[in-house]
């Protein structure tokens, strides 16, 4: 399976970022390796010395699709569930400054934190779903799928006119405003729609 991520698809997050607001999506990938394991903590990696929390709408595929047209596009998809990119915030701005690719400060190992997935029939709308991330039982980050750029649907249109999607492949499709540093014994615990489908300690 791949992970394909999307950044910059909330306004405020590109203006908290000072980012360039993009003409259509911006897609990076991440490996399996970045899967952090069911029941393990978040180790900080020793190359970094700023990692941010980045909580993201994680939409699971269940059926293969290439140039799935949007109208088309919620056939693709049964789950969805939230998730954290972990970024190398400080690697990442040099990487960007020398124009090189983010892979190193966003896939490397225990990056990618994937909750539980729920069924998407038992939500009113999926325009309108609600998300948010705790630190220490302070929400940090608070969400809204009708604040995205690009919605769902017009995501997976996108994205499969580069990439076979296949059963089991997931995207991330990009965090709102209030990424911020993790540290040691912080507890980090992710809602969707008021639901906790992840919690996770920090080491």
């Amino acid at each position: 399976m791949k992970i394909i991520c999307i950044g910059r698809n909330y306004a405020n997050h590109i203006e908290e970022l000072k980012n360039e607001r993009p003409t259509e999506p911006v897609v990076f990938m991440k490996p399996d390796s970045a899967i952090l394991l069911k029941q393990h903590p978040f180790v900080i990696p020793e190359f970094s010395e700023d990692i941010h929390h980045e909580i993201e709408l994680v939409v699971k595929i269940s059926k293969v699709g290439k140039y799935i047209e949007p109208k088309f596009a919620h056939k693709y998809y049964d789950e969805i569930g939230v998730g954290i990119d972990f970024t190398a915030r400080d690697l990442q701005e040099k990487l960007k400054q020398k124009g090189l690719p983010w892979e190193k400060a966003k896939a490397f190992d225990g990056s990618a934190v994937i909750g539980e997935f729920l069924p998407k029939t038992q939500f009113n709308s999926l325009e309108n779903l609600t998300f948010e991330l705790t630190n220490n039982g302070q929400t940090v980050q608070k969400g809204c799928s009708s604040h995205m750029l690009w919605s769902i649907d017009e995501l997976i249109a996108y994205v499969s006119q580069f990439f076979t999607l296949k059963i089991g492949d997931l995207i991330f499709t990009g965090t709102p405003a209030g990424v911020a540093s993790v540290h040691p014994n912080d507890i980090l615990e992710g809602f969707l729609e008021g639901q906790q489908l992840f919690r996770i300690q920090v080491k």
